[in-house]
């Protein structure tokens, strides 16, 4: 069961910290803020006390799992969630944030390890518009109401125990039909890693196809995408 044993503090430095993989999978920390929250590529993640969702859970999937499709397959849980809190349109922007009415929302983090994934995820819930970087939004922002962070994780939970065991029966395929249908590049004009073209999907083994020119199309696995808005 995901969300057991929980640890729960007022601050940290971030929640990926707060696991070991000794702890039994499903282990869930949970913080009211971050000093030193992380997100891809070394980025922070910041958030005034109490005003975002902040957690971590630790998982142990097996070996023939591609552990890097955990982040689109949490997406995928924290769509289903706000989607149904919210009953808005959520997108997911591969390869792991999460958007509504074209900002960022939410960003989910995988980190290998061993024998393990520590997967970690971010809400923007509460804060208002002054408190957020540019392009990003929350919650609270864009709907003009305060949510209920306890409520929301409640869900979220369920939400990402079924898609996280609908993807070890099935691997990515099983949660693809949540997916294709909320993807935020296709259509779009993107570069990832020198590639440029435009973004045709997300396949079913979790990498962006970009078409290139000529009937190219490309395949990326993973990279930072600088896109046209």
């Amino acid at each position: 069961m995901l969300g057991e044993p929980r640890i729960e503090v007022d601050s940290c430095e971030s929640t990926q910290a707060l696991l070991d993989v000794s702890m039994p999978e499903g282990a869930l920390a949970v913080a009211d803020h971050q000093t030193a929250g992380r997100g891809r590529l070394g980025r922070s993640w910041e958030a005034p006390p109490g005003t975002a969702l902040l957690c971590s859970l630790l998982l142990k999937p097996p070996q023939e799992r591609a552990a890097p499709e955990l982040s689109l397959v949490a997406g995928v849980a924290v769509a289903d969630t706000l989607e149904r809190s919210t009953g808005l349109a959520i997108q997911l922007k591969w390869p792991n944030d999460v958007m509504l009415r074209r900002r960022k929302v939410a960003g989910c983090l995988a980190e290998a390890y061993d024998d393990a994934v520590v997967l970690g995820i971010g809400v923007n819930v509460n804060q208002r518009s002054e408190q957020l970087p540019e392009r990003a939004g929350s919650l609270r922002s864009l709907t003009g109401r305060e949510w209920d962070r306890g409520e929301l994780l409640a869900s979220l939970l369920t939400d990402l125990e079924l898609r996280y065991t609908e993807w070890l029966g099935n691997g990515l395929d099983a949660v693809y039909e949540g997916l294709a249908p909320r993807d935020f590049l296709r259509g779009r004009q993107v570069s990832v890693n020198g590639t440029s073209g435009v973004a045709v999907k997300i396949d079913r083994d979790g990498k962006l196809e970009i078409a290139v020119g000529h009937g190219e199309v490309v395949k990326v696995a993973s990279g930072e995408v600088v896109y046209e808005r």
